[in-house]
């Protein structure tokens, strides 16, 4: 197979891995093959099994695909079952006291004294478990026939300004490269060929988290408050490299941003409503367990009708959960997050050029609707590397909304913070400091009329909260259209975020191997937008693809359109790997032959 299969390899989690991963995974990258990884890592220091994946794939497929072509088996506690996921056919390149030879029929299996190896070209013992995983890249470059001078160009990327550590990684691969020449035989049934057309061409290699804090920086995102959790963490630190590097004052040298670590998600949420109360660009990002911790405040947002940015890079849960698992679990805690009658807008970005378009455009939604907006990503599209084109410099103007600034106020007849003078449920606001006095108000989430003033009668309540209502409404006619491949099938696959990738290549299986070859619709926001009905309408049945056990994107669809639940059918999985095609296929096949509900 050339330029088509699976890499798997299982290490130990602290043994310095990633560093030889990430330049097998950018060398096949700037040779032009169309590429992805995935990193599956424990959420302990050292010690537990990681995994990372590199698929190579000619129809550009950047999803996990089940089963494994080339294995580099470098951990006793998971060899047996790494081994297991081999393809007939395939091979392996084993820690040689591993003892796999012969363990699987169909299976070649590549012994190497990586021990003895690194003793040669590693002279300090304490470097050795770390420079051993250079060794491997050496021997896979030889056998697979990566251009050891995109190896090389990818090594002094990685590690880039570190001259001792760059040589004696540089001497480790050769000495794996130079094994395999006089050890293991040439011929190899996996290769990889640099391609007639560069695929990557002009293109780059970014993680959701940091394209998401970049969208964050030209979204002029002015206060992030923030408390580290799994695995939203790496945005917050993308996010102040970026601040620190764009956001000074030229003239004197002082930051025009403030980022702030809190101490705890509580004190999170409530810095950053208080920087959009008054009037700066006001982010948080966080995950399960800190949306949990952030339900109360964000009630208050929703009724005080403040606007906030918070980033959910979703995790398996509940509780503790798998904290470095990915899922899409939270959707129907933060559709309804706090209590009494909430609801919250969420985008669902599918790639990183999404994550880093959709986080500008929820500061604008933000501070147009008056209210928190969710992004919700996850762990595979934040914490991954991604192929996309390079991110386009955004020419629109930031949209503040409804503010009103002094000259406004003085031509106005009367100011009332929560009155609804255009009909679509937004109201006007004024920002703390408007010279003129008559924009002042107070700010509360206790009950309050529409001039802001504390009360507890129950019709007024009443016409807040139907004006609320309408907001919603608005939200949900302005919010994003979905996208839509309907070719007039009977049949409806819906998914959204890192769930699209996925379901693109589950439709050219079902199209390749079967008569089911479904419409798709892929979701973009919440609240649906009317044309997701009209989808849903449009169906005998809905497949509805998502990374949780309940079937929480159905449940939402089902609540916002009762009459439509019926047609509604869930292809889940919750195991805390991204989802693949055959096994959303597979659902779909399934799910076809299910009675009428």
């Amino acid at each position: 197979m050339t330029n088509d299969f699976v890499i798997k390899v299982g290490t130990v989690n602290g043994s310095g891995s990633q560093t030889a991963n990430m330049v097998l995974l950018r060398s096949l990258f700037q040779m032009g093959i169309p590429c992805s990884g995935k990193n599956v890592f424990p959420s302990n220091i050292a010690g537990l099994p990681t995994w990372f994946e590199i698929r190579l794939s000619p129809r550009g497929y950047a999803a996990r695909r089940r089963g494994v072509d080339l294995l580099i088996a470098m951990n006793p506690a998971s060899a047996a079952a790494d081994l297991a996921e081999v393809l007939p056919g395939g091979a392996v390149i084993a820690d040689e006291p591993l003892g796999l030879a012969g363990k699987r029929a169909g299976v070649t299996v590549h012994a190497v004294p990586f021990g003895r190896l690194v003793q040669a070209c590693c002279p300090d013992p304490r470097l050795r478990r770390l420079v051993t995983n250079m060794l491997y890249v050496g021997v896979a470059g030889r056998l697979l026939g990566i251009d050891p001078a995109e190896i090389d160009a990818a090594l002094s990327k990685g590690l880039q300004g570190k001259k001792k550590a760059l040589e004696l990684n540089r001497g480790a691969i050769e000495a794996g490269r130079k094994f395999a020449e006089e050890n293991l035989p040439a011929a190899f049934p996996l290769r990889v060929e640099r391609p007639a057309v560069n695929a990557n061409a002009g293109k780059i290699l970014v993680d959701g988290n940091a394209a998401a804090a970049l969208g964050a920086c030209f979204a002029g995102v002015g206060v992030f408050s923030w408390y580290p959790i799994t695995p939203s963490t790496s945005l917050g630190d993308a996010l102040t490299g970026y601040l620190e590097e764009h956001r000074t004052d030229p003239a004197t040298g002082k930051a025009t941003y403030a980022v702030i670590q809190s101490e705890d998600e509580l004190a999170a949420i409530g810095m950053a409503l208080g920087a959009g109360w008054a009037g700066a660009r006001a982010m948080t990002a966080t995950s399960g367990p800190g949306i949990s911790l952030m339900g109360e405040l964000a009630g208050f947002a929703y009724y005080a009708e403040i606007p906030v940015v918070i980033a959910d890079i979703q995790r398996l849960g509940p509780s503790t959960g798998l904290p470095t698992r990915t899922a899409q679990g939270d959707l129907l805690q933060v559709a309804t997050l706090s209590h009494g009658d909430t609801r919250h807008p969420m985008l669902f970005p599918s790639t990183v050029g999404e994550a880093y378009s959709m986080t500008q455009d929820a500061f604008d939604c933000a501070e147009r609707w008056q209210t928190p907006v969710f992004l919700m990503s996850d762990l595979d599209l934040g914490m991954n590397l991604w192929t996309s084109d390079p991110f386009p410099y955004p020419e629109r103007p930031l949209a503040r909304g409804k503010v009103l600034s002094r000259e406004d106020l003085a031509k106005a007849s009367a100011f009332h913070r929560y009155a609804d003078p255009d009909g679509d449920g937004i109201p006007y606001r004024t920002l703390p400091g408007t010279e003129g006095g008559r924009g002042a108000y107070f700010t509360r989430g206790s009950g309050h009329d529409e001039q802001a003033r504390y009360t507890e009668d129950g019709e007024t309540y009443r016409r807040v909260a139907e004006r609320l209502l309408r907001k919603w409404e608005t939200i949900r006619k302005e919010g994003p259209a979905p996208e839509v491949i309907a070719p007039g099938s009977p049949v409806g696959l819906l998914a959204f975020g890192t769930t699209w990738i996925p379901a693109l290549e589950a439709l050219d299986l079902l199209r390749e191997e079967s008569r089911v070859e479904p419409d798709a619709c892929r979701v973009k926001g919440f609240p649906f937008h009317d044309a997701v009905r009209a989808f849903v309408a449009a169906h005998e049945r809905v497949h509805v693809v998502e990374q949780n056990r309940d079937g929480q994107m159905r449940k939402l669809l089902a609540m916002e359109m009762p009459d439509l639940a019926p047609r509604l059918r869930s292809v889940l999985t919750y195991d805390g790997w991204p989802i693949d095609a055959r096994r959303i296929a597979d659902g779909i096949l399934a799910g076809e032959k299910e009675p009428a509900r």
